[in-house]
């Protein structure tokens, strides 16, 4: 498979995944001009592609699901459920509708699923870049650019979800700790949810910093320091033990790339929960076992997620 082809790099000191920095506290500046819409791109009778200069990344694309009556009924606004993508795959803002029935999975609910390109290792951050902020800004574009190109054009609602697998699973962890009054849930699937035990992998110094000069900003992009910030949202926390499962071909090899990432960010993810336990933030968990890196497991777990997201979003 070409993504875990891509995804080897990991094992060689490459990073598969990504925390953001909030923009109250990035050392990013505000941009100094607005996000502005440069195409919309009619892919289905539900998809739209949407091309945005941004201020804070450059063109950025968008791929938008619309709910079924968005176009009818002109006037109704519409939850939001942000679907974030994994590094490496080269296509991004596609890939959720690429690999996932997701576009049949919510065709008969009220929503609005927005997936939007993060970089193929964007990290979902305002990049410290030795201080100097600056692009990019991947959690400005989406949480203040994109957010306001939604509720002016798309007539998104102030009633938000955020998902991701892998990266995105970092993503949208942290989106929802820095911003809490964004996001009524929170959901990662294979994320990157304890940073500090990612030693082994090599996060770019542009990112966050150097880990010992810039500790507390390392900190503040690692989910398990940030639980506490999760409290009062809808919480779902998914990972398999990187084992040969189910959903796997025939014949896989228990030292297949998708196995050993997996294995790898099962002991970040059981810290993750073990800190939403001491904490006494409830979660729904779904330690799966045998199960490697790989789409088909997202796929199901997007379906035993959505059911809590949309809960959620109706309160």
């Amino acid at each position: 498979m070409r993504w875990l082809r891509v995804m080897s790099l990991v094992l060689a000191g490459a990073v598969v995944a990504g925390g953001c920095a909030a923009p109250s506290e990035s050392s990013a500046a505000a941009p100094s001009k607005a996000a502005r819409v440069v195409s919309v791109d009619k892919v289905s009778d539900r998809i739209r592609d949407v091309v945005i200069d941004s201020p804070s990344v450059g063109k950025a694309r968008v791929r938008l699901l619309l709910p079924i009556g968005f176009e009818a009924d002109s006037h109704r606004r519409w939850p939001v459920l942000y679907l974030l993508h994994g590094a490496d795959d080269p296509d991004t803002y596609k890939c959720w509708t690429r690999s996932t029935d997701v576009a049949a999975l919510t065709a008969g609910l009220p929503l609005l699923v927005v997936m939007p390109e993060g970089g193929t290792k964007g990290y979902y951050s305002d990049w410290f870049n030795e201080g100097h902020g600056g692009p990019p800004a991947w959690e400005t574009f989406h949480l203040l650019e994109l957010l306001q190109v939604l509720e002016r054009d798309w007539r998104a609602s102030d009633h938000r979800a955020v998902a991701g697998l892998s990266m995105g699973g970092l993503g949208a962890m942290l989106y929802a700790a820095h911003s809490p009054h964004l996001f009524r849930a929170a959901v990662s699937f294979s994320g990157v949810l304890d940073t500090l035990r990612t030693s082994d992998w090599q996060f770019p110094p542009e990112l966050w910093g150097n880990r010992t000069q810039q500790a507390k900003i390392w900190r503040q992009h690692n989910p398990t320091d940030r639980a506490a910030d999760l409290r009062g949202i809808s919480l779902f926390v998914s990972y398999g033990n990187g084992n040969p499962g189910p959903l796997d071909a025939t014949g896989t090899s228990t030292s297949a790339v998708g196995g050993q990432i997996e294995r790898r960010l099962a002991p970040g993810n059981a810290a993750f929960v073990r800190r939403l336990g001491e904490l006494g933030i409830p979660a729904e968990i779904d330690a799966y076992g045998p199960g490697i890196h790989n789409w088909p497991y997202w796929q199901r777990e997007l379906h035993r997620a959505l059911p809590g997201i949309m809960r959620a979003l109706q309160t």
